[in-house]
């Protein structure tokens, strides 16, 4: 349970890892490894995006609070107090995508045309909620890739299926730094519906 003693205990120990302010790469590196098997033990493998950052230090996540090791490392009390504020940022961000999926996802029993219609909306409205979050910095399309992976394996899809669907249908078509267009958008919904039911979406919803 989380709560302000859980909070003050991890990050005390989450502070005790810190390294020196003239620690070079690779004990930086080690930082970050380090905090992520703690987080995973004490919490689960929900806890491994902590850090996945906005922009290029962060590989084009949706945490704000965390950037990179270069500029998020300082002080033991203050790095501790970032990274708990991005774990509880990316939970955050976790808890939101479910209730997406479950409103997004097709109803049981549909079938492949109604089926159809409901994944191309799935993929549209995921596809423009990470553009929203991670402001199509550098590698944000590794994050719209994950969350439509995620999205279709929460509908019963095995997970390398779901990622080969997902390849297929973006077709390296998202570039970084680049915000695409509500066609293009458009197009990789209907794409992924057409190679999952092999029926095009409904034009009259």
């Amino acid at each position: 349970m989380w709560d302000a003693e859980e909070e003050s205990q991890v990050a005390a120990l989450i502070a005790s890892m810190v390294p020196p302010a003239d620690a070079g790469w690779e004990a930086r590196h080690r930082f970050v490894t380090e905090v992520t098997a703690l987080l995973v033990g004490r919490y689960g493998r929900w806890s491994c995006g902590w850090h996945w950052a906005v922009g290029e230090g962060g590989g084009g996540g949706v945490v704000f609070s965390w950037c990179c090791t270069s500029d998020s490392l300082g002080e033991p009390a203050e790095t501790a107090a970032r990274v708990v504020a991005s774990l509880l940022e990316w939970r955050d961000w976790l808890e939101e995508l479910a209730e997406r999926f479950a409103q997004l996802a097709p109803p049981t029993g549909a079938d492949a045309e109604d089926r159809s219609w409901h994944l191309e909306r799935a993929a549209t409205r995921l596809v423009t909620v990470v553009v929203d979050r991670t402001n199509t910095e550098t590698g944000w399309y590794g994050l719209c890739h994950t969350v439509l992976t995620w999205f279709l394996s929460s509908t019963g899809m095995g997970q390398e299926s779901a990622r080969a669907m997902v390849e297929t249908a973006i077709g390296g078509r998202f570039k970084s730094w680049t915000e695409p267009s509500q066609t293009l958008i458009n197009s990789v919904g209907e794409d992924l519906a057409v190679v999952l039911t092999g029926e095009r979406p409904y034009r009259d919803r």
